[in-house]
């Protein structure tokens, strides 16, 4: 009995447990494909043809990022490869545990311009966690269990492994083949438990805080570390901030929550974060986002900092106190350190602390005012979908005011359920990261919030949705323009608006009925609820929601570049 490259990679794969994979065939992955149809034959890994290989990697995150497992996406070499790379980047940047399988030439053509070709292993080395080149054989399996163990430990992220085509076809005898059941790497040790002596120095300084502030990003949902927030916050009582990718971390319905902070974060939380004499970083890498300018971010704040990548501690911003560990195991040893000292936070100093983030809340800083006569108000369609999914809803964006607006108004009160790109700020990334979230989640409500220029980078993924009879909900608030594009430039170029004006859009109605879909289009305020409930209450069809929205609506609050936290525009 004899194994092929191609049986021992589909061999890999079952013994991590993939159920899923997604991808786009070529020359050069055929023998894997010829492999995995068999699988889909057995009922043991199912294949998603994506339409385009950035696509599939999207799908990849999206099916990532709602789970607790690594997405896996194959493609095959040359264009295959490269048009992965932004769906490899993004996932880099947003700390995603994925797979990426790439086909290449036969090994005696490498390096001589073969039809196909690419260096895809030069090419996404500054945008991976790792990446292979199989060579051998006999190195198939070992670097399998490799990139699988990189790219969910530690910090998270994409792991590349590059088989060239002729090695999926050789062969080698079934008794030499094992799959390593662990797998140790020399120079690859993840800290995961914190120093003794920072996790105590941290909570000496959190007692002796007078305006403390807990500030937490998306290490706390990919550490899974939701509950030992939720209690390490109640025993501080002291008020808590999500960055973007951090939302739902933390419940929002919870009374300590202030909202997002950032760029378009509330009034509440960025005046919070510069006014704190303590601020408590968990999981969170300090990104320009977040800060504003580094010279004016948080004045008078000492700063603890939990994270499990050293590299990202005093990255941006100097730790005080920095502590090197996983967030789920650090978090309950720094609780039940604070609560063994025997002194707590001074109960008058908090109470003040809060008097004043009240009155920084009484700004309401969210506000809007939808008025029956005049254009639809995106803020009022999400906020329409929040109360109708009575926020239970798995909600994936694309990058724009929409997103902006989804972060603000879609009220997250559990992990997992906020799907976006953050720190690559992806186009492109909505729809097919809801494919990605719907296969995970069949029987759970998905939603995609788009706009008219986000959506058309991948809406070719339509037809994807269709073949796998994907209900998911498009939401397509289309304001005629690339609608940031457009608020940076009345803010910041005297409102010469150059090139950010769609001129050109497609029905959208027609476009989704052409690929299978239920369409529809809304224009009036007064049409809003109804059509939402109407698209949720399709359990079966996918429904795209044209909806068209006040063109020069702006996101407020707003920190414009170069600016502190205190420097917000409200309006």
């Amino acid at each position: 009995m004899e194994l092929s490259g191609a049986e021992i990679f589909l061999e890999c794969l079952k013994a991590e447990k993939v159920d899923t994979i997604f991808g786009y065939p070529g020359g050069a992955v055929l023998f894997l494909y010829d492999a995995l149809e068999k699988a889909e034959k057995e009922n043991t890994i199912r294949h998603i043809l994506a339409r385009h290989e950035q696509g599939a990697v999207h799908a990849a995150e999206g099916y990532a990022k709602s789970t607790d497992k690594p997405g896996v996406a194959i493609v095959t070499s040359g264009p295959g490869a490269t048009n992965a790379v932004t769906g490899i980047a993004d996932a880099y940047m947003d700390s995603v545990p994925l797979v990426v399988i790439t086909g290449q030439v036969n090994r005696d053509l490498i390096g001589r311009d073969a039809f196909q070709e690419i260096d895809i292993v030069g090419i996404t080395r500054p945008c991976v966690k790792h990446n292979f080149l199989v060579t051998k054989l006999e190195e198939l399996a070992p670097t399998m269990k490799k990139a699988f163990y990189l790219a969910t430990s530690g910090r998270p992220g994409p792991v590349l492994v590059d088989i060239p085509k002729d090695l999926t076809a050789e062969k080698m005898a079934k008794a030499d083949f094992s799959y390593p059941e662990t797998i140790t790497i020399r120079s690859y040790d993840p800290t995961t438990k914190g120093h003794p002596k920072q996790i105590r120095a941290a909570a000496k300084l959190i007692a002796q805080a007078k305006k403390p502030i807990i500030y937490s990003g998306g290490g706390v949902i990919l550490s899974r570390a939701a509950e030992e927030l939720i209690a390490f916050s109640h025993e501080l009582d002291c008020p808590v901030t999500n960055t973007l990718m951090g939302l739902g971390a933390y419940p929002a319905m919870d009374k300590q929550f202030i909202g997002m902070l950032g760029m378009h974060g509330t009034y509440e939380a960025n005046m919070a974060m510069h006014g704190a004499d303590v601020v408590i970083a968990i999981g969170a890498r300090f990104d320009d986002r977040v800060t504003g300018k580094l010279s004016k971010f948080c004045p008078d704040a000492k700063f603890i900092h939990i994270d499990i990548d050293p590299s990202s501690i005093s990255k941006n911003v100097s730790a005080d106190i920095p502590i090197v560990g996983d967030v789920k195991a650090v978090l309950p040893r720094l609780l039940a350190e604070y609560c063994s000292l025997g002194e707590t936070i001074d109960a008058n100093a908090l109470k003040q602390w809060w008097r004043q983030v009240d009155e920084w809340r009484g700004q309401d800083s969210l506000a809007y005012n939808q008025k029956d006569d005049e254009p639809i108000m995106a803020q009022y369609v999400i906020d329409t979908l929040w109360q109708l999914t009575e926020g239970d809803a798995y909600i994936t964006s694309d990058v724009g005011q929409h997103q902006m607006w989804a972060a603000q108004y879609y009220k997250f009160n559990k992990p997992n359920r906020w799907i976006n790109s953050g720190g690559l700020g992806t186009m492109g990334f909505g729809l097919p990261a809801a494919m990605g979230v719907q296969l995970a989640h069949p029987n759970e409500t998905v939603a995609c919030i788009t706009g008219d220029g986000s959506i058309q980078m991948c809406i070719q993924e339509l037809a994807t949705c269709n073949q796998y009879q994907l209900p998911l909900n498009i939401i397509n608030l289309n304001n005629g323009y690339l609608g940031m594009v457009r608020q940076w430039q009345e803010f910041f170029y005297d409102k010469r608006y150059a090139m950010s004006y769609m001129d050109a859009l497609p029905d959208f109605v027609k476009l989704a009925e052409a690929y299978g879909h239920v369409g529809m289009k809304i224009e009036r305020p007064c049409d809003v609820e109804g059509a939402l409930k109407e698209a949720l209450s399709m359990k079966d069809r996918l429904v795209f929601l044209d909806i068209i929205t006040k063109p020069e609506g702006n996101v407020f609050p707003m920190i414009p570049a170069g600016a502190g936290q205190n420097e917000m525009k409200l309006k």
